[in-house]
């Protein structure tokens, strides 16, 4: 019991820390402009090596250039990993986390096969997310199934 209490710390500091360090990262540089590509190919100057690259540069490029998702994006993994690593409220920056780490491993899986270091880190912090939500069980276990609303009298 003991060694699962201090394995689900860990983990909400391993998923905390990177949700951080991914969410800072957002704002480091600002958004380029909406015609940066475009312009970049009629001077004739090679956008990506290779069609695999150009996927990937295309699905960040497209994120920043609605001004505003790469912001959010940022902003939540800040949110959850500031509640992961407060440890008190690690349940709902779990919760706020999955569909971030969801999106990054499916990234990984089907942007970037030939990177088999990012896909299985990407892999055990997926993992580690859905393992702290499970240590959680009994407080969300009420959530799914509630025996009260099935009775009609």
């Amino acid at each position: 019991m003991k060694t699962l209490k201090i394995l689900r710390i860990i983990f909400t500091l391993i998923l905390g820390g990177m949700m951080i360090l991914g969410g800072f990262n957002k704002f480091e540089s600002p958004s380029p402009a909406p015609t940066e590509m475009v312009e970049t190919i009629k001077k004739g100057e090679e956008v990506a090596p290779n069609t695999e690259v150009l996927k990937i540069q295309n699905y960040i490029f497209g994120m920043q250039q609605t001004n505003y998702f790469w912001q959010f994006l940022g902003f939540v993994e800040l949110l959850a990993g500031v509640l992961l690593i407060s440890q008190l409220f690690s349940l709902m920056g779990a919760i706020i986390a999955l569909p971030v780490t969801i999106n990054i491993f499916l990234f990984h899986l089907f942007l970037e096969p030939n990177e088999v270091g990012e896909l299985v880190q990407m892999s055990g912090l997926l993992l580690i997310n859905l393992a702290i939500i499970g240590f959680s069980f009994k407080l969300w276990k009420p959530m799914l199934y509630n025996k009260t609303a099935l009775k009609f009298s």
